[in-house]
């Protein structure tokens, strides 16, 4: 009988660790939350990230609490999600984010016309790569290039296009890798002797 009766229990509901963490508000930050909008105010700029149904967000004090407000599996899911999220978003209007970029290659390069990135990447004409909004650009000699912004997604996004316009190719390494990426080389054909 007493097995049956602990079968019949429902199953503990798990928590994401990373969403009962709390998230701690730096001085000079201001985290409002209206309904299912959270924005977020800081020394940089301005934020904000719609949130999912289900997730509750509160600021107590000097710290940003995420519950979900039961155990279903979807919600526990976008628990951490959303955590992250907003702590992205408060790291972002107090420090914000930046990408580093090298180019590689005999003739390969890169200057700023204005805010954008002017670059000579071996095809018949230069690529005019232009800074969205909310991500600025500073070219250190002719061959490094920083992307910088609030907005992490953004900032990744615009840092993965801008690598997509010369990928490191397998076999010298030429083209546009993020700093300290490493590239896998591959052996070239062997001529017949």
């Amino acid at each position: 009988m007493a097995q049956n009766s602990q079968t019949a229990q429902k199953p503990k509901v798990k928590v994401s660790r990373i969403g009962k963490t709390p998230i701690t508000i730096p001085a000079g930050v201001k985290v409002n939350v209206e309904g299912f909008l959270v924005k977020v105010e800081g020394p940089k700029g301005k934020l904000s990230q719609e949130i999912s149904e289900g997730i509750i967000v509160k600021v107590d004090g000097s710290q940003v609490i995420v519950e979900c407000a039961d155990g279903s599996i979807g919600l526990r899911q976008k628990h951490g999600l959303f955590r992250t999220l907003i702590a992205n978003m408060v790291e972002g209007v107090t420090n914000g984010f930046s990408k580093n970029l090298e180019i590689i290659g005999v003739g390969y390069k890169v200057v700023m016309k204005g805010k954008d990135l002017d670059l000579s990447m071996g095809f018949s004409h230069p690529v005019i790569f232009k800074a969205p909004e909310g991500i600025e650009f500073s070219v250190d000699g002719t061959t490094k290039i920083s992307v910088k912004g609030i907005d992490k997604q953004l900032v990744g996004q615009v840092a993965a296009n801008i690598r997509k316009i010369r990928k490191p190719e397998p076999y010298k390494g030429k083209g546009i890798r993020y700093a300290g990426e490493y590239v896998a080389m591959k052996a070239g054909k062997s001529g017949k002797k």
